[in-house]
């Protein structure tokens, strides 16, 4: 299953995300494994400063279960002062439709 969905950084933040992207927790990479997720990419709009995510995931529940993982809310909370949001840390993240795809 292919999910696709958008971000937003903070202004002047661009360089940061990536940082800490290319330093990902070795704990993180296992938890997306583990959560049934693959071929994580995101992308950056530079004009608007939204990210665009693409991963395959083996299932919607599994990969809901990252949610209550202890890593990935610590993820979140390192997160949470470069981009946008929810109370709990969760970064706002809007789900796209998949309206074309070709192998």
């Amino acid at each position: 299953m292919i999910k696709g969905f958008k971000m937003k950084l903070y202004e002047g933040q661009k360089k940061e995300y990536e940082k800490r992207h290319n330093l990902l927790w070795p704990e993180m990479k296992e938890m997306i494994h583990e959560c049934g997720g693959k071929n994580y990419t995101i992308f950056l709009d530079e004009d608007t400063l939204t990210l665009f995510g693409y991963i395959e995931i083996e299932s919607e529940e599994k990969w809901a279960e990252s949610a209550n993982i202890d890593i990935c809310r610590k993820w979140w909370d390192y997160m949470a002062d470069i981009m946008e949001t929810n109370p709990d840390n969760s970064p706002v993240s809007i789900d796209l439709k998949n309206v074309f795809h070709l192998d």
